[in-house]
This record gives structure tokens, C-alpha cells and sequence, in this order.
């Protein structure tokens, strides 16, 4: 199997220039834990995880009305839809990430995240 049949396709992006507070609402009420950024053409340029913004708005100063740019991770580690299951699994764990966006190309087409790889684990659990 790959990725592309076990990945989020009907994903949400945010704008870079989106508020931290906006970016907040948008994980609580679509339930998930990273989002990832686009620029105005819609190009990836990074992705942002809530723990992220939680240790960003304790240091003093640091507010949910700042720019989730401010915020998020700009070296972002994809895979493509063509990416087998246990190897994305891998990336993930090797770099201790929840969630990576799924490119085709330059194209963002999907998020794989932690929750999607448990699922698919326990659904073809033969044990």
C-alpha cells in the first residue's frame, strides 16, 4: 500500500499571513494537530503544529495575533503519494514529527500524519 491511499485528502491549508488565533480555531473544530502553509499561489512553505504555537505563546511577549509565519516550521520534510506506508512511518518516527503534507510534484495533494498510520496499523492488524 501507499500513501496515497491512506493519506488526508480533503485537507485545510493556512496562509502565512494567518493569525495564530485563527490557525487555533480552524485545528480545534477540524480536529487535527498540524496544519500546512501556503503562500498567495498556494505553494507550500511550511507547516504549523499546535504544540509549536502553544511553546511560542508562553515566552512573554508572544500573542495569538501574531502571524502563524512567526510560528511555523519552514524546513518541512514531505513525501510523495507514491511513498510506501512503513516508509513514511519511518520518516516520521526518525524525525520525530506528527504529520508530513503529500506532494505530487509541486503540488500539495494530501497530509499523512501519526492518526492515519495508527489507523491503517490497526485496521490490518493480522495479530
Amino acid at each position: 500500500m501507499k500513501i496515497k491511499d491512506i493519506m488526508k485528502k480533503d485537507f485545510i491549508s493556512v496562509k502565512e499571513d494567518d493569525l495564530i488565533e485563527k490557525v487555533l480555531d480552524i485545528m480545534r473544530e477540524s480536529k487535527v494537530n498540524s496544519l500546512p502553509v501556503v503562500d498567495s499561489s498556494g505553494l507550500l512553505t511550511g507547516i504549523v503544529v499546535k504544540a509549536d504555537i502553544f511553546r511560542f505563546m508562553i515566552q512573554p511577549g508572544h500573542y495569538d495575533s501574531c502571524p502563524v509565519d512567526w510560528v511555523m516550521s519552514k524546513k518541512v520534510l514531505t513525501v510523495s503519494p507514491e511513498t510506501g506506508i512503513k516508509e513514511a512511518a519511518r520518516k516520521i518516527l526518525d524525525n520525530h514529527i506528527i504529520a508530513m503534507p503529500v506532494m505530487d510534484n509541486d503540488k500539495l495533494v494530501g497530509m499523512i500524519s501519526i492518526e492515519e498510520l495508527l489507523s491503517y496499523y490497526i485496521e490490518n492488524d493480522n495479530s
